[in-house]
């Protein structure tokens, strides 16, 4: 049975503990800094940075690859914290598999963290399908990770996001090779498209918060979606504009710290 690969943010022996979940492609490493800093001026609480299945260090997992599958994994992380968690921070696709973890266990978390993501189904699209697509014209192998930013800057790519992206290169015997599985990516990406999670965020589950992080100049949460937000569950959903990009654990890491600092149960 595969396992979900994970690091841990603490000081000293938390009380609480929080999950972060990166977006696709990404790893829970993304969010360590970010991490790092809440739990310095929360020290009550520890952080586990999750690889989601099929990413980084959670590979070999069994298809079906969707929304609910990678939120069925987390319950594997109660084990080894010695507590079920309090509150998941999910970003991008980690957003709504952190809303699916919420109404599969409506009982267990008091607050959750939805950073620039929506509960909203969709036709595939944006810039993570794009880069599936380019992914996919791609050699299967290459010889350098230069390379790589190479390619896929000729593909119109910035390469800051070409340089992050080769982060889930592994060296092998033949060259360089991604670490995930496109068909696996791909798959997770149409469920993430097809998925409808408002009726969580219409009524929360239990007695749980929920707080949604929009990004500035992003586009993920359309007029729409942010009034229904303004309109849900009065003092149980909340909503919050950042000043950033999409990616705020790097566009804007000291008003995301910030936030959740303030913003975390005691």
């Amino acid at each position: 049975m595969s396992e979900l690969n994970y690091d841990i943010v603490r000081e000293n022996e938390p009380s609480s503990w929080m999950l972060f979940l990166p977006g696709i492609f990404g790893q829970g490493r993304n969010w360590n800094s970010v991490a790092r800093r809440v739990v310095r001026q929360r020290p009550e609480w520890g952080a586990v940075m999750v690889d989601l299945r099929m990413h980084g260090g959670s590979l070999g997992f069994a298809p079906p690859h969707t929304i609910g599958a990678a939120a069925a994994d987390l319950a594997s992380l109660a084990e080894p914290i010695g507590a079920e968690p309090a509150v998941v921070v999910g970003h991008s696709f980690g957003g709504k598999v952190a809303l699916e973890y919420l109404r599969q266990h409506p009982d267990r978390l008091r607050q959750l963290w939805v950073i620039d993501s929506t509960p909203a189904p969709r036709e595939p699209g944006g810039s993570a399908w794009a880069m599936l697509r380019i992914l996919r014209s791609l050699p299967d192998v290459f010889a350098s990770r230069s390379d790589v930013v190479a390619a896929l800057e000729r593909s119109g790519v910035a390469t800051p996001i070409a340089s992050w992206m080769a982060t889930n290169l592994a060296h092998r015997p033949d060259g360089y090779r991604w670490r995930f599985d496109l068909d696996a990516m791909e798959e997770l990406l149409r469920d993430f498209f097809a998925t409808d999670l408002w009726d969580v965020v219409d009524d929360p589950p239990g007695r749980t918060e929920i707080h949604v992080v929009k990004a500035s100049e992003s586009s993920i949460l359309t007029p729409d979606s942010l009034e229904r937000i303004r309109n849900a569950a009065p003092g149980r959903v909340f909503l919050h504009e950042v000043q950033g990009g999409h990616w705020l654990n790097a566009d804007n890491p000291d008003a995301v710290v910030a936030l959740l600092a303030e913003r975390l149960p005691e």
